[in-house]
């Protein structure tokens, strides 16, 4: 299968883009709580982004897993397949922002990944940043901590982050990975912890973490305030918590351990936009005067 089969893109339609990064969030196994897709949706604003591409959804699904969803507005009913869209967000006196909120697939992997990586070639993303969020032994009453890897050596010298260093299973963020890494493409990868005990409710406080680190490190301005949303859940997440006698001698004693531990695997947020953009201006000016 060619990914000219599978991508509707077309670079004419976009025009110059300012300095622009890729977003790159799935649904499914690297998205507990889906907050990695809502810390990237955070960044498209409706009325002002454009949808310039599309992943045909039809060769990568095993739709008896994924099934589609019907809908009907006005006794008209409608199909809705899993969507992989490519959204150009501009933002005067900041980067630009290439994103895609898509669903892992479950087939034709290599195919998948190299739509994505000739998206961002054509659109000459300065990096990719794909972001997912996992289960993780930490206590929902602290910050989770976002964590970051790089199989790119200057990039993870510029940032201060790790190689990446995890083996076994993967999803298709670690394929896309190294896909990106053998065309050159400088990727990074952000991760936010979900508290394992409650991985069935929702986590607006991991996906802030996610949305607030990349609004720092990339100069772009989220478009959605959390904290209401965190105020919620956390009332909701402490009634759980006090109905189990044992469960709430377990979260103490996460707040203990992660108390102990630095809050972040990586530099603050502020030390690693300076990095990341002085990283990029480098990449810059090398690629002009090749």
């Amino acid at each position: 299968m060619d990914v000219s089969e599978v991508l509707e893109f077309s670079v004419e339609a976009v025009g110059d883009l300012d300095r622009p990064v890729m977003l790159v969030g799935l649904e499914g196994w690297f998205d507990v709580a889906s907050a990695a897709t809502h810390a990237v949706d955070s960044f498209i604003d409706d009325d002002a982004a454009v949808i310039v591409g599309e992943i045909d959804a039809d060769p990568f699904y095993d739709f008896t897993q994924q099934r589609p969803l019907v809908s009907v507005d006005d006794g008209v009913r409608s199909i809705q397949w899993p969507a992989n869209e490519i959204v150009v967000q501009r933002n005067a006196g900041h980067r630009d922002l290439v994103s895609l909120i898509g669903v892992e697939p479950h087939m034709h992997w290599a195919t998948y990944v190299d739509a994505i990586a000739s998206v961002a070639t054509s659109l000459r993303c300065e990096a990719v940043v794909t972001v997912g969020s996992a289960a993780e032994a930490i206590p929902h009453t602290r910050r989770p901590p976002v964590t970051g890897s790089t199989s790119n050596e200057a990039l993870a010298g510029a940032l201060g982050l790790g190689a990446p260093s995890y083996e076994g299973i993967t999803g298709v963020a670690g394929v896309l990975q190294a896909a990106l890494e053998s065309r050159d493409i400088p990727a990074v990868s952000l991760r936010v912890g979900i508290p394992h005990y409650l991985m069935n409710a929702e986590h607006p406080q991991a996906t802030a973490a996610l949305s607030r680190h990349l609004s720092h490190v990339l100069d772009v301005p989220t478009r959605i305030d959390f904290s209401d949303q965190i105020d919620s859940w956390r009332e909701v997440h402490d009634e759980i918590i006090d109905t189990d006698d044992q469960l709430r001698m377990y979260v103490r004693m996460l707040e203990s351990e992660f108390d102990r531990r630095a809050e972040a695997a990586i530099p603050t947020a502020d030390d690693l936009a300076a990095d990341f953009e002085q990283f990029l201006d480098d990449l810059r000016d090398d690629n002009d005067g090749a």
